[in-house]
């Protein structure tokens, strides 16, 4: 007969994995002060050093008063709205965690679209004449393209 290792104690190993990742993942999200990034609160957006200059050029730019994080940066449905949320939280923290994230920060692809759609809602009514007539010239209307100070003012 061969050396096997007894049931008892290979649960335990696994049950001592599983609480020790859910432990350290715990730990991570607290102290990387996760819940805050469930709020609206555009200073949650600068909990990490890298936002804070969005966070500065933002209180600078003329959407501050009218407009969070969230307005712009998320869906305004509420599954896709903590759906972005989660996943922009995983690139983040994988980025900073690995230090693989582009320097200044740019928006990736599916952010980008939806920031347009969000600006295309909120000014539906003044920006539907164009877009009807960008439809005949092109796929997407380009908002950020000429209105890169609207969000974030100018960089400093």
């Amino acid at each position: 007969m061969g050396f096997r290792i007894p049931f008892n104690l290979l649960g335990m190993v696994l049950v001592a994995g599983v609480g020790l990742a859910i432990g350290m993942g715990g730990a991570t999200f607290h102290y990387a002060k996760g819940t805050s990034y469930l709020s609206n609160d555009p200073a949650n957006c600068a909990n990490c050093h890298i936002m804070q200059e969005q966070y500065d050029t933002w209180q600078k730019a003329s959407h501050h008063t009218i407009a969070t994080c969230n307005d712009c940066h998320v869906p305004h449905d509420l599954i896709g709205k903590y759906l972005t949320k989660v996943e922009n939280g995983y690139a983040h923290s994988k980025g900073f965690t690995l230090n693989d994230f582009h320097e200044p920060i740019q928006l990736r692809p599916q952010s980008k679209a939806i920031l347009l759609n969000n600006c295309l809602h909120c000014h539906q009514e003044f920006v539907e004449p164009i877009q009807s007539h960008t439809a005949l010239v092109s796929d997407q209307l380009d908002c950020i393209q000429c209105h890169t100070s609207v969000g974030h003012g100018s960089p400093r």
